[in-house]
């Protein structure tokens, strides 16, 4: 399978880069198209021209699948896609953190919230002495305290 990604960019940044793509690319003054990524591997630079945008790699709620077709009958699934890149306007606001909120549609909208469980709040020492109980019972031994619930 190949890796693909989603690259969701600004209307004025999609016509350049359609401009770009087409067959009179030889008319167009954008020449370059570049993405690099920092160290941090989520933050980067997307170079269009002379042009410099923020981007952003962030993981999205749900896992979209990518087909192609060679005959327009035969489907085959070329990818898993799990992550877009998110080019934002000089100065425009992003999302903050690793997570992409939203899906890709409009049902999909604040799908992290409305379609998922929240994760338990768990005591860090509880879990440590369940884990350790449960490496005991494993070595053949017997669990220490019996009043974990």
């Amino acid at each position: 399978m190949e890796e693909q990604f989603i690259l969701r960019v600004p209307p004025s940044v999609a016509e350049r880069i359609d401009l770009l793509l087409s067959e009179n690319a030889s008319s167009s003054e954008d020449k370059s198209l570049d993405l690099s990524f920092s160290e941090d591997g989520r933050t980067g630079t997307f170079v269009i021209g002379n042009d410099h945008f923020p981007a952003s790699l962030l993981d999205i709620p749900g896992i979209v699948e990518s087909y192609k077709t060679y005959d327009d009958n035969v489907l085959i699934k070329t990818a898993d896609i799990g992550q877009i890149i998110m080019v934002k306007e000089d100065g425009g606001n992003g999302p903050d953190g690793i997570e992409y909120r939203h899906g890709l549609t409009p049902p999909m909208r604040d799908a992290r919230r409305r379609r998922f469980r929240r994760e338990p709040d768990l005591n860090p020492e509880l879990v440590q002495r369940v884990e350790k109980d449960l490496v005991n019972i494993m070595a053949g031994g017997t669990a220490e305290n019996v009043d974990i619930l």
